[in-house]
């Protein structure tokens, strides 16, 4: 598999090695020593599966507190463009973003550990997002940023998105606790 970097330090890419013959193809989506060797060492406890259609915004989603998540996230169906936007207080990148296009062409994962927001845009219909956690989802400790914040400053590929009304009624970046601190931070 390669691994590519982002500018945002932890944010990582992930490309596996993906095997094509007459049948089809064959890739390993999670393999627990691949992914230690490239410094991915948490135990998933989780897996989430969404389907949207073009044009849906999700996000920014984050939890606070011993249920903040990592997340190993890929597209099983369809596109989406996937954002992480760096929450981590203290860090030179607090506020900046990275992005990806994930699909099912593609096979590209994106590696989100605690401490960052998690968006992204669905460019085709019927698409399918699959989520690896590190946490347990509790409504109790979720949060969220607008995902049209202009602070953080991202350039949707979509005008007039379809965004739930819960994303809708989060507040901006600005507003996040100051006393929310992910030690995972260096």
């Amino acid at each position: 598999m390669k691994v590519y970097k982002t500018e945002i330090d932890s944010l990582l890419i992930i490309e596996p090695d993906v095997y094509y013959d007459e049948r089809g193809y064959f890739f390993e989506s999670y393999n627990e020593q691949k992914y230690a060797v490239i410094g991915i060492k948490k135990k998933f406890v989780q897996d989430n599966q969404s389907s949207s259609q073009r044009g849906v915004v999700r996000g920014f989603h984050y939890q606070v507190g011993e249920f903040a998540q990592g997340k190993l996230v890929r597209v099983v169906k369809g596109r989406v463009m996937d954002y992480a936007v760096d929450i981590r207080f203290g860090s030179p990148t607090f506020g900046k973003y990275a992005a990806v296009e994930l699909s099912s062409v593609n096979n590209k994962q994106f590696w989100i550990p605690s401490g960052f927001a998690h968006g992204f845009c669905t460019l085709e219909n019927d698409t399918i997002m699959h989520y690896k956690c590190t946490a347990h989802y509790s409504p109790h400790n979720e949060r969220g940023i607008i995902f049209n914040d202009p602070d953080i400053g991202i350039n949707w590929p979509m005008i007039n998105p379809v965004v739930s009304e819960k994303d809708l009624n989060y507040g901006r970046l600005r507003d996040i606790n100051k006393d929310f601190y992910y030690r995972e931070y260096k």
